[in-house]
């Protein structure tokens, strides 16, 4: 197995002078060394052909006994340093200080056809960062994570991508709901590749600490290699690089919405500076349609990071990375017109994501309305999410009293759609077949743009743990056929509709499927 290294992160960033693996306070460096823990007996659970090829590899070096030493953390790659890095962080919106990679280990940079992407095992063990925690990660957190970034990727979502899911052959010990119940299970590590891991609180970090000198130098650190069309380093560019990760950042909390996912744990150290879904936690699907619903049993009460609330997360968060940046500048206002353009730009970009999953092409004012007024119908009943906007693609113009019985398999409750509560949905289909009569496609060709943005096939929280159970019996086949699955979301698969349907009661109040802790 050959890779072609090229590390910078961990050859062009300082690094932490004390290479003993404790717990502590890091002060003036970027990362710590680290080596990862040998497992006592490592085994291939999948890997991802996809990203074997990205990382320049053949299919068949994942079959080699070097793929598993290295990609289970057996083994260092010759001439690498393993590290963690260091970066603090604001937790459900208070300020947590140092944080840093608590159980995930930088391996190595590698580039591939004019691409650079950094591997990084998460699960394999202890670091300086990891406070009260082993740097462990279990085969069900591992699965949810491996299956979910590799199924954004292929709904169009930018994501932090895997490689390889292994089990660790070691048992360990989760207390899943926090309720003073542990127990053991397997150990696992999922492989995660991605340009790079640097958050919005690698800068925090040492903003915090007025360490304005490696503050800079991270940032130009991080336009040198991933923003390098904004220049040499100024404070133009730094607002630049501001204005960029601000457009990033919206870009997906955009598709986030588009797709019903809920990230759970939006805190600025999961904030990627790339504007990565990073971090699969707690998350989770909409499966009825409910601004307020959020997976994580942490945030249960106040519900910060709910469905609804990601956008204003998405400027909170950008807020704390722009008190980072600001001594770089040391002017507000550039900042806070980014800022302003942001919550500009998301009403235009959430209006024109809706207008997609409806079919409209042409953009005429009165579409918030029609909008709003749908938004309000599906909170009428519990509604599929997905179920619907996918069915909806098969309504034909001018057949607007058969509206409801073309969505009829997204309503859980079916005897709820009656009286008022049908004349509402009645209501918006005449709208909606009105306004569709401006529009200039036929039925067919809005049902195959409607159908590229609004997917028939997401990972519900139901079947990811359908796949945890069955491989908690050394049964790995189901997160094989997910993965498959899950590689087309948006195409009909007539032999996988098994999986287009709604969440089935036994999965209401189970554990892993309505909600999860952050050790999920």
């Amino acid at each position: 197995m050959h890779l072609n290294i090229s590390n910078t992160f961990n050859k062009e960033l300082p690094k932490d002078s004390n290479t003993e693996n404790s717990r502590r306070e890091v002060f003036n460096a970027t990362h710590s060394v680290v080596s990862p823990k040998k497992p006592s007996n490592p085994s291939i659970v999948h890997v991802s052909e996809e990203m074997i090829s990205q990382i320049g590899l053949q299919l068949s070096d994942s079959k080699s006994q070097s793929f598993l030493d290295v990609f289970s953390g057996s083994k260092i790659y010759e001439s690498t340093e393993p590290y963690a890095m260091a970066y603090a962080g604001h937790q459900f919106g208070n300020w947590a200080g140092q944080l840093g990679d608590g159980r995930a280990i930088n391996l190595f940079e590698v580039e591939h056809q004019q691409k650079r992407w950094a591997l990084q095992l998460k699960g394999a063990g202890e670091t300086p960062y990891s406070r009260q925690g082993d740097g462990l990660a279990v085969l069900r957190s591992s699965i949810r994570e491996y299956l979910c970034s590799e199924a954004m990727h292929h709904l169009g979502v930018p994501t932090t991508r895997a490689l390889s899911l292994m089990l660790s052959g070691d048992q360990v010990l989760r207390d899943v709901m926090y309720n003073g119940n542990p127990a053991y299970e397997k150990g696992a590590i999922v492989c995660r590749v991605a340009p790079s891991f640097i958050r919005f609180g690698n800068f925090e970090l040492f903003a915090s600490r007025q360490d304005y000198v490696n503050l800079k130098h991270l940032v130009d650190y991080t336009i040198k290699y991933f923003y390098p069309e904004l220049g040499k380093p100024s404070k133009e560019t730094y607002i630049k690089f501001f204005e960029s990760v601000a457009s990033k950042i919206l870009d997906m909390i955009i598709h986030w919405q588009r797709v019903g996912f809920v990230h759970g744990v939006m805190n600025t150290d999961n904030m990627s500076i790339l504007g990565l879904t990073i971090d699969y936690g707690p998350y989770g699907w909409l499966e009825g349609f409910d601004y307020g619903w959020t997976p994580n049993t942490t945030d249960a009460q106040n519900k910060r990071y709910r469905y609804g609330n990601q956008p204003n997360i998405g400027l909170w968060n950008l807020l704390q990375l722009a008190n980072a940046l600001y001594p770089l500048v040391e002017e507000a206002k550039p900042f806070e017109d980014i800022l302003n353009q942001y919550q500009e730009d998301f009403e235009n970009k959430s209006l024109d994501m809706m207008r997609s999953k409806l079919g409209l092409d042409i953009k005429l004012k009165e579409d918030k309305y029609l909008i709003s007024d749908l938004e309000e119908c599906l909170l009428l009943s519990e509604t599929d999410m997905t179920i619907f906007f996918r069915l909806l693609s098969d309504f034909k113009r001018g057949n607007s009293e058969h509206g409801v019985e073309v969505v009829k398999e997204s309503f859980y409750v079916p005897n709820d759609i009656k009286d008022t509560v049908l004349d509402q949905w009645k209501v918006w289909f005449q709208s909606y077949d009105q306004r569709l009569e401006k529009e200039l496609l036929k039925d067919n060709q809005r049902k195959t743009r409607m159908d590229l943005v609004n997917p028939k096939y997401v990972l519900r929280n139901y079947m990811a743990q359908l796949a945890i159970d069955a491989a908690d019996k050394e049964d790995y086949s189901l997160v094989s056929e997910l993965f498959e699955l899950l590689k087309k979301p948006y195409n009909e698969q007539p032999e996988n509709s098994k999986w287009f349907a709604k969440r089935p009661d036994w999965a209401i109040h189970k554990v892993g499927c309505s909600m999860l802790s952050c050790s999920s």
